[in-house]
C-alpha cells in the first residue's frame, strides 16, 4: 500500500507540471498577441499623430463639428482589435480643397453676362479615412473627417440680369476693362507668374495677343498677362448693348447630338434654351433643376464645357434632385462621395449653384482635358483621369457603374428634344 501512494504522490507532480508548462505556454503566447496587436494599434494611433489633434493618449479627435458621434475612440478601437479578427485602421490622405463660386446678380450688366470679381484658388485638406478589414480583406472604407490645412479662395462672379444682350468675341488691338477688385499683371501666361503690377477694377487695357485661356495686354506704360475672364470688353461708365446673340435651332443644335459627342464643347444653348429644356417637368419635384438652370449655362460660358451634359449627370445621379444626399447637402452630383458609405463622405454645399459650378471645374480640370492643357482661370489640367472627351471616356474612371454612361447620354437626348 505504501508503494501506491508513492507511486501516486508521482503521477500527481508529474500532472501538476505538466499543467503548469501547458498555463506558461498559453500565457506567452497570450503576451505575444497582445504585444503584436498593440504595436498593430500603436501604428494606427501614429498615423493621426500629428500637431495638436492629440487631447490625450486615448483619443483623437480631427474634425471641424465637434459632434459627440465623430469622436473616435482609439483605447476602443486597441480592445476591439485584440479581441476580434476584424481590425480598424485610420489613415490621412492629403488632397486638393476645391473652392466654391459665389455668385451675384448684377443689373448693370447684359443679361447672362459673366463677370469675374475675385479669382478661386484651391486649398489644401487632410482627409481621415477609417478602414476596417477582416483579415486581408477590406470590408469598409470610411470618411469620418477632415482637417483643412490650407483654406481656399472662393471665386466670385457677378452675373449680367439686364434685358439687353451682348455677344462678343475680343479681338487684337481692343480695349477692355479689368473686373476684379484687383487683377494681377503677370509676366508669363501662367497663375504662379511673377506679378508686373495689380490692376485696380475698371482699369483700361488694350488687347495685344491671345494664347488659350491668356491675353497679352498693355497697362499704361506696363505690359503682361492677365486671365482673359478677367476683363470685359464693356466699359463699365458708358453701357450700351444690342441683342445680336445667335440662337440655333433645335435642328441644328440636335444635329451635332450624338453617342460621341465632344462633351468638352459648348452646346451652344442660350441661356433662355438652358431654362425652357430644365423648366415644367414633373420629375423635378422640387424644381431644383428649373430654379438652378441659368448655372449651368453660367458653366458653359466659364469652362467650356457642355452645359446639358453637366446638367444629364446631376439628373442621372439624383434622380431630378431627390436623393438624400441632394436634399440636405446640395451635392446633385454626389461629389466625394464613396461607395461603402457615400452619404457621410459626399460634399455639402450652402447651395445647387456652388457644387454645379465646382463638378464643371472638377471635369475640366481632371477628366475632359489632357495633362498639361491650358484651361480657365490660368489653371493646368491634370488630366488624371482623361481617356478623351465622350460620356463613355468620362465613365472610365467617373462611375464604377458601365452602364452610366448610357443613362446620362439618355437625359442629354431628352432635354435636347424638349427644345
Amino acid at each position: 500500500m505504501k508503494k501506491i501512494k508513492i507511486n501516486d504522490h508521482k503521477k500527481r507532480n508529474i500532472i501538476i507540471l505538466i499543467i503548469s508548462f501547458v498555463v506558461f505556454i498559453a500565457i506567452a503566447l497570450i503576451a505575444m498577441v497582445i504585444v503584436v496587436n498593440y504595436q498593430v494599434s500603436k501604428k494606427v494611433v501614429t498615423t493621426v499623430s500629428t500637431e495638436e489633434n492629440i487631447y490625450d493618449d486615448k483619443l483623437v479627435e480631427w474634425f471641424p463639428d465637434d459632434s459627440d458621434e465623430n469622436k473616435i475612440d482609439i483605447k476602443e478601437m486597441i480592445n476591439k482589435n485584440l479581441q476580434e479578427q476584424v481590425k480598424e485602421e485610420l489613415e490621412v490622405e492629403v488632397v486638393e480643397l476645391e473652392y466654391e463660386t459665389e455668385y451675384q446678380n448684377n443689373n448693370d450688366l447684359p443679361k447672362g453676362m459673366v463677370k469675374v470679381l475675385q479669382q478661386g484658388q484651391d486649398g489644401i485638406q487632410e482627409l481621415i479615412i477609417r478602414k476596417t478589414y477582416e483579415g486581408e480583406q477590406l470590408v469598409s472604407d470610411e470618411q469620418i473627417g477632415r482637417k483643412i490645412t490650407k483654406a481656399c479662395i472662393n471665386k466670385i462672379v457677378q452675373i449680367g440680369t439686364s434685358s439687353y444682350y451682348d455677344k462678343h468675341t475680343i479681338k487684337i488691338g481692343e480695349t477692355v476693362y479689368s473686373t476684379p477688385y484687383s487683377l494681377s499683371l503677370r509676366e508669363k501666361p501662367k497663375k504662379n507668374a511673377e506679378v508686373i503690377i495689380s490692376i485696380n477694377q475698371d482699369s483700361k487695357l488694350e488687347i495685344v495677343k491671345k494664347s488659350n485661356s491668356w491675353y497679352y495686354v498693355k497697362y499704361g506704360s506696363y505690359y503682361g498677362w492677365v486671365e482673359n475672364d478677367c476683363v470685359t470688353y464693356i466699359n463699365p461708365n458708358k453701357i450700351t448693348y444690342n441683342n445680336n446673340n445667335v440662337q440655333y435651332s433645335k435642328q441644328q443644335l440636335l444635329s451635332k447630338l450624338n453617342e460621341n459627342i465632344n462633351v468638352m464643347q459648348p452646346s451652344g444653348f442660350t441661356l433662355e434654351q438652358f431654362k425652357k429644356v430644365l423648366s415644367n417637368n414633373n420629375s423635378d419635384k422640387y424644381k431644383t433643376f428649373e430654379e438652378n438652370a441659368e448655372y449651368f449655362y453660367y458653366i458653359e460660358q466659364q469652362y467650356g464645357i457642355n452645359g446639358i451634359f453637366v446638367a444629364a449627370i446631376g439628373i442621372h445621379e439624383s434622380a431630378w434632385g431627390t436623393s438624400k444626399i441632394a436634399l440636405n447637402k446640395k451635392n446633385l452630383f454626389g461629389y466625394g462621395a464613396y461607395d461603402m458609405n457615400a452619404y457621410s463622405s459626399a460634399y455639402s454645399y450652402n447651395g445647387y449653384a456652388a457644387g454645379i459650378d465646382m463638378i464643371a471645374r472638377v471635369l475640366v480640370k481632371h477628366y475632359l482635358n489632357p495633362v498639361g492643357t491650358s484651361i480657365y482661370n490660368g489653371e493646368i489640367a491634370t488630366g488624371k483621369y482623361y481617356y478623351g472627351t465622350t460620356i463613355k471616356c468620362v465613365n472610365t474612371k467617373y462611375a464604377t457603374d458601365k452602364n452610366w454612361n448610357n443613362g446620362v447620354y439618355k437625359w442629354m437626348q431628352y432635354l435636347y428634344n424638349r427644345l
